[in-house]
């Protein structure tokens, strides 16, 4: 986990948005991973940005998993989902994520509703803690990864897990090919 300095996540909520570290307080006692596996670590805000993250924390981006909102209209409401994937790749937003949320068209949401809806900051956005029922696909890569580095739901700080935990959460479904590699 590069030069990270963690700790368990449940005693550092003040490096935790609120919804997380209310999520992590029900985590389900009978998850494949305790939640004192979920760690936490402070970072520098300003460095947030996957790309700046990795360099300046040493690490991998195979390591590191970013979590974007998507959304699509049906029947004239929209639909929301978290998508999870390793910073190798990308989210195949049109393809997977589409059919996944059964629209038409997928986009990322505007960063306005995906700050207020998930009561997160932009850039720190997690699949932890999310909004009642909003799915969270998370691709094949991120579930078999040993350990990954993901948003904490604000910008000064990050989650490490294993990838097994992210592929667990209420509502998570695991996608193979959810997302392509960069290229």
């Amino acid at each position: 986990m590069g030069t990270l300095k963690t700790e368990p996540a449940r005693t550092r909520p003040d490096l935790l948005a609120p919804p997380v570290a209310a999520a992590l307080g029900r985590w389900p006692t009978d998850a494949p991973v305790d939640v004192a596996d979920v760690l936490v670590a402070p970072i520098d805000a300003t460095l947030a940005d996957t790309a700046a993250f990795c360099a300046a924390y040493e690490v991998g981006l195979d390591e590191s998993a970013n979590c974007v909102v998507v959304a699509g209209k049906r029947e004239g409401s929209v639909r929301y989902a978290a998508c999870v994937v390793l910073a190798t790749t990308r989210v195949d937003v049109n393809g997977m994520a589409r059919r996944a949320l059964d629209v038409r068209k997928a986009s990322f949401a505007p960063m306005a509703d995906a700050v207020e809806l998930t009561g997160m900051e932009y850039g720190g956005i997690t699949p932890i803690g999310l909004p009642d029922g909003w799915p969270v696909l998370v691709d094949s890569r991120v579930v078999a990864a040993p350990y990954v580095i993901v948003g904490s739901g604000v910008r000064h700080s990050k989650l490490a897990l294993p990838g097994v935990a992210l592929g667990a959460l209420p509502h998570a479904q695991m996608i193979e090919g959810l997302a392509k590699p960069v290229e």
